[in-house]
């Protein structure tokens, strides 16, 4: 375990100080990859085959269901189904079911650019209403007691990243419509799904080294 101790004016404004637990970049990898196997490698997997096999119906379908057993596993498991999974699941059923109801390939493919830029909208508006949304994304990862998360420092660090998260989501939005207009159903497939990841693991490198930067700032212990 490592330690970042405060800066020295910490100490002349509190007796103690706070420990805020941020892991570090190998054990995020650690917590992420089951994440990503089962999120992201297996369904695209599944949903590629059966698209090959039984057509784009029976594809969507598939891509449907693992995403309803994975949740389903773990509740019945007691595992914590992260905000991230609730999200993705959430979009995922809404295309599906526009899709099938519409009967057109399109909507499904074109629900993740309207998808994209709600959540970046989301993230807009829970900074307006003062709760900004990576405050709950950030306690998927790390343990933050909720005194930190009252420091209006800390809260504005919040807003800053959830700005950011927004201006991230409506480039996805942007690039992803430009690769369905312009790219092969497959193709378009394996380049979202490659976009949808450095679009991800950028903006969280980023966000970590931000946010154990500004603890220290602060005057707060960051350990891992």
């Amino acid at each position: 375990m490592s330690t970042i101790t405060a800066r020295p004016d910490y100490w002349r404004d509190h007796s103690e100080p706070t420990s805020v637990r941020i892991p570090s970049f190998v054990q995020l990898g650690r917590r992420a990859a089951p994440q990503i196997l089962e999120g992201v490698l297996i369904p695209l997997g599944l949903f590629l085959i059966a698209m090959h096999f039984a057509g784009i119906w029976p594809a969507i379908a598939v891509g449907l269901g693992w995403e309803a057993v994975a949740i389903t596993r773990r509740v019945l498991t007691g595992r914590r189904v992260s905000g991230i999974m609730i999200v993705g699941a959430l979009m995922l059923t809404t295309r599906s079911i526009l899709s099938l109801a519409t009967g057109s390939t399109f909507v499904y493919f074109a629900q993740p650019i309207l998808g994209a830029a709600l959540v970046a909208l989301a993230f807009l508006l829970s900074v307006i209403a003062g709760q900004p949304l990576a405050r709950r994304f950030a306690t998927d990862y790390c343990f933050i007691p909720d005194h930190v998360h009252d420091d209006e420092r800390v809260h504005s660090f919040m807003v800053r990243c959830s700005i950011m998260w927004a201006v991230v989501g409506f480039a996805n939005a942007a690039i992803t419509l430009w690769l369905l207009l312009s790219q092969s159903t497959t193709t378009f497939i394996m380049a979202k799904t490659l976009l949808s990841w450095v679009l991800f693991l950028g903006p969280v490198t980023m966000s970590v080294i931000w946010f154990r930067r500004s603890m220290v700032r602060f005057g707060h212990l960051v350990t891992a």
